[in-house]
């Protein structure tokens, strides 16, 4: 079995943690989707926290229903002071345990198959959400909702950097809706159970995180890049390769995903990502040869069919709410995230990248 993660940057990440972490002692952790990128991170994570920094381990439930989990899902998943449970959390969980925190991480996230599983998609975030406020309110638990950079749609350029407070520019009607609005309602159903409940409920809105682990199938920018330049073809650049986006290294947004777990305000979202460098994908095509220490070739291409319409032209987070209420800061520059990215997929891709 090949390494779904960098053990330097669980590592890493138990280190940037530091004291907030011991929060974690005893306590029993609900994880949805946890056989997702994410999801195998918070694992990796977990695992080194009992075994480096709690004094009395944490109980890890991981559940996923391995819809989108690939070859992830088929292998063997061993957690001390934990198990795996494979079950839909659109379908009410009801533990006969106690629980002390819930990441409400299922979902469906890469557009090419979130246009595949529409329905699953509305349904992890909506029914998956409210079972899970369900099972907070009855544990007194505190959850953490992953939401997405998505719900602010294509921002007007005077919100760029888009801070939590802008409403978004986002259609109900259209391909990309199902993951769009299932979001936004999945943030609602957080504040109305915070505000009619008493609900401990959090909100992280991720900006496009990227690491290890992702698979090779997944369809978004980077694992496309790397799968391509494995297999020695030039890279695809859909559109006119103008639109921009920032990216998150993976222990930058587990770090901070974790701050707002434990520190986090109930009913408040915050954006987690990095906001700098804001590049096209053209310019994110010069990174990745960078990176790799190679010429890389690119074209620009038409959409896929199979690729949501009404792609947003900018992505870039005002993280002014975590870094003065958290302490959160990016620590990963781009030029280095993609430096142990694409060491990480010239070991493990095989350099099929699909259609």
């Amino acid at each position: 079995m090949s390494a779904i993660y960098l053990k330097s940057d669980i590592a890493e990440i138990g280190s940037r943690l530091g004291r907030e972490a011991r929060a974690f002692s005893g306590k029993t952790v609900v994880l949805c989707g946890g056989r997702g990128f994410l999801g195998r991170y918070f694992t990796a994570v977990f695992t080194h926290l009992n075994e480096t920094v709690l004094k009395k381990p944490c109980r890890l439930i991981v559940l996923d229903n391995l819809i989108t989990a690939g070859k992830a899902g088929s292998e063997a998943l061993i957690i001390p002071h934990g198990r795996f449970i494979k079950h839909d959390v659109s379908k009410p969980f009801k533990p006969s345990f106690k629980v002390d925190y819930i990441l409400q991480a299922a979902g469906i996230a890469s557009p090419y198959y979130y246009r595949m599983y529409p329905l699953q998609t509305l349904e992890a975030s909506i029914a998956g959400t409210k079972n899970m406020l369900d099972l907070a309110i009855k544990s007194s638990a505190r959850l953490l909702f992953f939401s997405s950079s998505e719900i602010y749609g294509d921002p007007d350029p005077k919100h760029v950097p888009t801070p939590e407070s802008y409403r978004g520019n986002v259609a109900c009607l259209g391909p990309r809706a199902c993951y769009d609005e299932s979001k936004r309602l999945g943030e609602t159903l957080c504040y109305v159970y915070h505000h009619q409940f008493g609900a401990k409920a959090v909100m992280v809105r991720p900006f496009n995180v990227y690491g290890p682990g992702m698979q090779e199938r997944d369809y978004r920018v980077l694992p496309n890049f790397a799968a391509r330049i494995k297999a020695g073809l030039p890279l695809r650049l859909y559109g006119h390769g103008r639109q921009t986006r920032t990216f998150c290294y993976v222990t930058d947004a587990l770090t901070g995903f974790l701050k707002v777990l434990l520190s986090g305000a109930p009913g408040e979202a915050y954006n987690i990502g990095n906001p700098k460098p804001e590049v096209s994908m053209l310019e994110l095509a010069k990174y990745a040869a960078r990176a790799v220490d190679r010429p890389v070739k690119h074209q620009i291409v038409d959409y896929p069919d199979s690729y949501p319409a009404d792609e947003p032209n900018r992505r870039c987070p005002d993280i002014t709410k975590a870094r003065m209420a958290l302490g959160f800061e990016p620590k990963v520059g781009l030029d280095e995230g993609l430096k142990r990215f694409f060491h990480w997929t010239d070991a493990n891709y095989s350099g099929d990248p699909g259609k």
